[in-house]
């Protein structure tokens, strides 16, 4: 069996080497372009599944038989609107403005994909943002960090110094929800608690 996570994020491959699971990378150059209105549950259960498929049309007919392929998609939402990864400074910005002493919802979506079957299915987690002032977030956009995350922060880096609170899966905020990925590993069969190094 070849796992390949269909995503550059750095993120998610340092959370699947945490769990000492031997995968390779393979980006997906699927389009993310999302359809007005569409819930934020829907959006990532639509989009890590493009992903997945987009990666599984790019392998050939000897690599399908033993190729696993991971696709996930991570959304920030708050008043039903969904915010993605900022365009630019200003945009993160305001998106922090918007988020800050608030609650919000963090979706990731994750599809699984094998020669056989197809398992989707989506994490859900309330965030609780501290009330910082302007300052503080201008200091912390002048840091990068947020440029390619959703919502405009990152929970594992600087971004955790926003954060009050959480409920739910804390993974699932960094971009990928470990329990919910065994859980769907198990129902293709496929334990991924096996799939480690050996004890």
């Amino acid at each position: 069996m070849h796992i390949i996570l269909a995503s550059g994020s750095p993120r998610r491959r340092e959370l699947l080497n945490m769990l000492g699971v031997a995968f390779s990378v393979r980006p997906s150059q699927a389009d993310e372009t999302l359809s007005p209105g569409v819930r934020p549950a829907d959006a990532v259960v639509d989009l890590a599944r493009r992903k997945a498929e987009a990666v599984w049309a790019q392998l050939d007919e000897a690599e399908r038989p033993d190729a696993v392929v991971v696709a996930a998609d991570t959304v920030v939402a708050i008043d039903g609107d969904i915010l993605g990864k900022p365009q630019d400074a200003d945009h993160a910005l305001a998106m922090l403005k918007r988020l800050r002493g608030r609650t919000h919802l963090v979706y990731t979506g994750v599809c699984i994909r094998t020669a056989v079957a197809e398992e989707v299915a989506f994490a859900k987690t309330q965030v609780r943002m501290r009330p910082r002032d302007d300052a503080w977030l201008r200091r912390y956009v002048a840091t990068g960090e947020p440029m390619d995350k959703a919502g405009a922060y990152a929970i594992q880096g600087y971004g955790s110094l926003l954060v009050e609170s959480i409920a739910g899966d804390y993974y699932n905020v960094v971009g990928l929800p470990l329990g919910l990925l065994d859980e769907m590993f198990g129902r293709l069969g496929l334990p991924l608690t096996a799939l480690g190094p050996s004890v």
